[in-house]
């Protein structure tokens, strides 16, 4: 098995000196510190396998550091990219017109709304495309309401 072509990093004298200060103090979370003493092993001519072991890091994560600051600087080898996540499954009239469902009476022969009732409802009354049971229990969660507990949530006055 071939070990391939080794990562040589010079780390210019700006990045240096960045470096450096984030190491010398301050609260720095552990995984941008780590990166940073990575850089600057492998500035002062260590291996990336034996960066690894000094950090118990693996040769691979060692070697990504490495390549993530010759490709895209400093700002990239020690920080994250920006990662927005999975969009809300609700929009704000969708989760209203929810809410609006669960602050009115419940449907005949029943005593009060389920999360398992709810979702049912909603999609009945085409209120939403589709929703699932943990999204209207989160919604509702957020919201602070507990229809199946009769005296959490604010009916009018019938009669």
């Amino acid at each position: 098995m071939s070990r391939g072509k080794r990562l040589e990093i010079d780390l210019k004298p700006r990045d240096r000196q960045q470096v450096e200060k984030l190491l010398g103090g301050g609260l720095q979370a552990v995984r941008t510190t780590l990166r940073a003493l990575a850089l600057r092993q492998m500035d002062q001519g260590q291996s990336t396998p034996a960066v690894g072991v000094n950090l118990g890091l693996s040769a691979k994560a060692v070697w990504q550091i490495g390549r993530r600051y010759i490709d895209g600087g400093l700002e990239r080898a020690l920080f994250d990219a920006y990662r927005p996540g999975k969009a809300p499954g609700l929009d704000q009239q969708e989760q209203q017109r929810i809410i609006a469902v669960v602050c009115s009476p419940p449907p005949e022969g029943r005593a009060r709304w389920t999360v398992r009732l709810l979702t049912e409802e909603v999609i009945k009354r085409k209120l939403v495309p589709r929703v699932g049971r943990e999204t209207i229990r989160i919604l509702l969660e957020s919201h602070d309401l507990k229809p199946w507990r009769e005296k959490n949530v604010v009916r009018g006055r019938v009669g």
